[in-house]
């Protein structure tokens, strides 16, 4: 089946979201623009196909199907989807329908891709391939984006889901891919935390030597477009006051647009924590590739499901800017 390369579509605006409807803003506005031609790899289970035609139906993504055709059908018939209006790519397994939507992307016939039922690592695997994927020269991360009732604006948490012990390169690297994605949001100079236990630079901490670095890194050129300190500690990172009382003068505390985590694990509990105890609702990407991709949980609900697709949706809609 012969597939055309999408058209120019309308570009999304970027007025600031309002306060704790600022998910639902993102989905609105990405509607508008018009849908993203998105490959949607092995949607063979009720959560991964039913979240795609959610979206395509919302006018967030056109659908792209990729993965065994008569699993797909299977699915959509245990569901009462009538996949008609879709195109299905069909793939003899999972492994190839990675393969598949990464030859897409390439062939510029997709522009973003979705998660379905597989791993993220096979997915992610087909992603870096060296001559297959569509891997970039930065490292692929992760992007959390969190609407927190208690805070004044949409808050980026990185990296929760890919990067588990990172260096200083690695960080260096996720940093920038989530400087990029929040000017793809509109933030055109995103203020960014980099995280520690404590506030003041120690030879036995290694986070708090990386956050010294990085924000020299910053000063030299090799991060660009955000404002960057640390290390800062969550309550000075977050809380205007409370750098106050410590006696810390920063241009980021109290205004974070973006938390750089020490590592996956820190970063992940900080995100289960916001939507658990804070009732934080939330949204998330993989950047750092060619194109977004579409990283849901399994008990992601349809918010987040919908709101990651408007995310990608600003990516791909803010080229200048995005990575």
């Amino acid at each position: 089946m012969s597939i055309s390369a999408d058209a120019p579509n309308t570009p999304i605006s970027t007025e600031t979201p309002p306060m704790h409807n600022q998910l639902e803003f993102f989905i609105e506005q990405a509607r508008k623009s018009g849908p993203i031609r998105t490959a949607v790899v092995h949607p063979v289970d009720h959560n991964s196909l039913l979240g795609a035609i959610e979206a395509a139906e919302q006018g967030l993504i056109e659908p792209l199907l990729v993965g065994p055709e008569h699993k797909i059908r299977a699915a959509a018939e245990i569901e009462g989807i009538d996949l008609s209006p879709y195109t299905i790519i069909s793939t003899e397994h999972s492994h190839m329908a990675a393969e598949c939507a990464c030859t897409l992307i390439r062939e510029a016939k997709a522009v973003a891709l979705m998660k379905g039922s597989l791993g993220t690592s096979e997915l992610l695997s087909a992603v870096i391939h060296k001559t297959k994927g569509i891997r970039t020269e930065r490292r692929l991360s992760h992007v959390f984006v969190f609407d927190v009732p208690n805070y004044h604006k949409p808050l980026v948490i990185t990296d929760a889901a890919i990067n588990v012990a990172p260096d200083l390169i690695a960080k260096r690297d996720i940093v920038q891919n989530a400087i990029d994605f929040c000017q793809s949001l509109g933030n055109e100079s995103p203020k960014v935390a980099i995280l520690a236990a404590v506030e003041k630079v120690k030879p036995t901490m290694q986070s708090t030597l990386d956050a010294a670095a990085l924000c020299k890194m910053a000063d030299r050129g090799q991060i660009t477009g955000g404002i960057i300190d640390g290390p800062l500690a969550f309550d000075n990172a977050i809380s205007l006051q409370a750098a106050i009382d410590k006696h810390i003068n920063s241009p980021v505390s109290g205004d974070a647009d973006i938390l750089l985590a020490p590592d996956l694990e820190a970063a992940n509990m900080i995100a289960k924590q916001l939507i658990y105890l804070a009732d934080a609702k939330s949204a998330g990407l993989a950047v750092g590739a060619k194109v977004p991709i579409i990283l849901t949980s399994r008990a992601e609900g349809t918010l987040g499901r919908l709101a990651s697709c408007a995310l990608a949706s600003y990516m791909v809609k803010h080229p200048r800017m995005g990575a």
